[in-house]
């Protein structure tokens, strides 16, 4: 069990940064929804480091996995991906509009603690 709550959680992660990528970046862009200004490449530059951060920490996370899942069961590794998550949290809260990235994140929160738990 404890093996499937850790790949889910970071698997959890990858999944929701490529989503928020392609919607909050990729399909706005492609739209034409903001006209260019210093703004729209705040608003890209935003969403785009918060949701490529999330890929490359839950690639990351889902590496060390596969060659040692006992390495994320070490409570450092829950610390850092907690505060990686309050992070997300916080940012989230300040900078973006839309609910659904906070959920998704604290989802995340959810499977990290679960997974420790059951370690």
């Amino acid at each position: 069990m404890h093996t499937n709550l850790v790949y889910a959680a970071y698997g959890w992660l990858v999944f929701i940064g490529t989503g928020h990528f392609a919607v909050d970046v990729v399909s706005q862009y492609l739209r034409g929804k903001h006209p260019p200004g210093v703004e729209v490449s705040l608003y890209y530059g935003l969403h785009s480091a918060y949701a490529l951060g999330q890929v490359v920490f839950g690639i990351l996370a889902l590496w060390i996995a596969s060659h040692s899942v006992k390495l994320l069961d070490q409570w450092t590794a829950v610390m850092v991906s907690l505060a990686a998550t309050s992070g997300w949290v916080v940012i989230g809260f300040l900078f973006m509009e839309h609910w659904e990235p906070k959920v998704a994140v604290a989802a995340f929160g959810l499977l990290v603690i679960a997974a420790a738990a059951t370690a």
